[in-house]
């Protein structure tokens, strides 16, 4: 069974591209567009967030669509594929799909929706939440778009998670850092630099929450600190550059806006993860949440440890490793057993009893796994990954239609396997002779 799918964002099994289209009266929203359409609108919006395998939000559709058509005019009503735009639902915290979010009179503060999954529903919620909106319109309370100049004026306070930083104290905070920094060379006097204050500082207080400090954006008064300025050859202001460890830094050439500038640290952040850890399965729980977790789980099967011995083990797990770094930002799951140590799991994905190591891929979701047909090697599994990745591969549904009942077993101790010790037959009061002859 072959799926090709169009799009090198889809990953395997995804026989859609999104839930909307064109036609619809939904409006498909993006990091592109999304600043545009919804932040800078005095419109109320809905918007829901969520991802085109997620059952629950395949059956949300049609009632989104109707609620849509229904307040055409009224309220807007957007959609967006937050799997495919990791950063964009990264940012206004969404956990799981679909979440709808209600963006009101303040764009930087939106609430969640937690009423029903039909139009009926929505449109309620929509109207109501509109009466609100209108109501504090009406004693002045909320003016709708809350402008950079609002902001700047509302004091100082909102720099605070800004990193000011100077000739003296640069390189010992930003050069040898572990962390990503965003770098604002500034001017006072710079009108752009005054556009960006407003929408740098947000963007670093958001970014300060959902990296757990991991990306700092920081700021350089380059006309008082002009060592710094003449080292990075600033030449314009505001200039904005990347700062990693170990690389050199690099200009940040995108938008301007808060929601720009925290979607490219949420991108510089993924690529500067950890790899998702690489599990051995030694119960049902750790296969299971691990699968429904993710929308993929890598699952390999090792030889048993009297095959390799613990460095030959070693050499596989490292490999894997290799494969979960370099595969990480995809989000998928990572696991192995022992040959035979799950039988039953090794006949479902169509492996037991031969060929290790052995690799399959698994959708939980959809109960279709692929299987590795190269050797179990980086270029192997990387060719293999890669056409996961772009959605490709012949795929198979699992045995019975269902994951088999899994073993709870001890996990490996990080050593060779020894061979069962049998018991010594002490033989010393037995006649053999007479023994044989009552055989006989």
């Amino acid at each position: 069974l072959l799926f090709v799918v169009g799009t090198v964002s889809c990953t395997l099994f995804l026989a859609v591209n999104g839930l909307y289209s064109a036609s619809d009266d939904v409006i498909e929203l993006t990091p592109t567009n999304f600043n545009k359409e919804v932040i800078q609108s005095e419109s109320l919006w809905l918007v829901e967030f969520y991802a085109p395998w997620c059952g629950h939000c395949q059956r949300l559709t049609p009632e989104w669509k109707k609620a849509a058509t229904a307040l055409k005019g009224v309220v807007k009503v957007g959609a967006v594929d937050a799997d495919k735009h990791q950063s964009l639902g990264g940012q206004y915290g969404v956990r799981g799909f679909p979440t709808i979010k209600i963006f009101g009179g303040n764009k930087h503060k939106a609430e969640d929706y937690q009423g029903g999954r039909t139009s009926d529903a929505i449109v309620d919620a929509a109207l109501s939440a509109l009466r609100s909106l209108v109501k504090e319109r009406l004693s002045g309370r909320s003016g709708g778009y809350s402008s950079g100049k609002q902001s700047r004026e509302s004091g100082g306070g909102d720099k605070k998670d800004v990193i000011e930083l100077t000739d003296d104290s640069f390189d010992k905070n930003v050069i040898n850092s572990d962390d990503v920094w965003m770098v604002e060379f500034y001017a006072p006097w710079c009108g752009h630099c005054k556009n960006l204050e407003p929408e740098w500082a947000a963007a670093a207080t958001e970014v300060k929450e959902q990296t757990k400090g991991k990306v700092k954006l920081a700021a350089v008064d380059a006309t008082v600190n002009q060592m710094l300025a003449s080292r990075y050859g600033i030449r314009g202001f505001p200039t904005i550059k990347i700062f990693q460890k170990g690389e050199d830094p690099v200009d940040y050439d995108g938008g301007r806006t808060r929601s720009d500038i925290i979607a490219r640290a949420l991108d510089l952040f993924s690529d500067n993860a950890p790899p998702p850890e690489l599990l051995e399965i030694i119960s049902e729980d750790v296969l299971k949440s691990t699968c429904d977790a993710h929308q993929l789980c890598i699952i390999s099967v090792l030889p048993h440890i009297l095959d390799t011995g613990a460095s030959g083990r070693n050499s596989y797990l490292d490999v894997m490793l290799k494969m979960a770094e370099k595969y990480k930002k995809k989000m998928w799951g990572w696991l192995w057993t022992e040959a035979g140590a799950q039988s039953d799991l090794e006949s479902s994905l169509g492996i037991g009893g031969f060929g290790y190591p052995a690799m399959a891929a698994v959708n939980a979701r959809k109960m279709k796994f692929a299987l590795l047909k190269g050797s179990f090697s980086e270029q192997g599994i990387n060719e293999f990954l890669r056409e996961l990745s772009v959605g490709r591969g012949s795929t198979a549904p699992v045995g019975g239609g269902a994951f088999p009942k899994i073993h709870s077993v001890e996990p490996w101790d990080g050593k060779d396997g020894e061979l069962p010790v049998e018991d010594d037959i002490d033989l010393s009061d037995v006649d053999l002779d007479d023994w044989g002859k009552d055989e006989l």
